[in-house]
């Protein structure tokens, strides 16, 4: 998630795997733009579903100028 205030909604963040990027939806995982890898995607929405509420309240923060909190990385 870039740390920038008023980032354009929907709710999202920014995913880099390899050579593919994306943008993806916080509130349902969907793909917004850009490219990943179907495998990739499916494991990402889970982990975005298991931390929606911390994505979103980090979102909050960020909207208000404020630094997020850390979120356990997918690995």
């Amino acid at each position: 998630m870039y740390f920038a205030p008023k980032e354009h909604n929907p709710p999202h963040i920014h995913v880099y795997y390899q050579d593919d990027s994306a943008v993806v939806d916080i509130e349902n995982g969907e793909l917004v733009s850009g490219k990943i890898g179907k495998k990739q995607l499916k494991l990402l929405s889970a982990w975005i579903e298991i931390h929606k509420e911390s994505l979103l309240a980090n979102w909050d923060l960020c909207q208000k100028g404020e630094k997020p909190f850390t979120i356990t990385p997918l690995n």
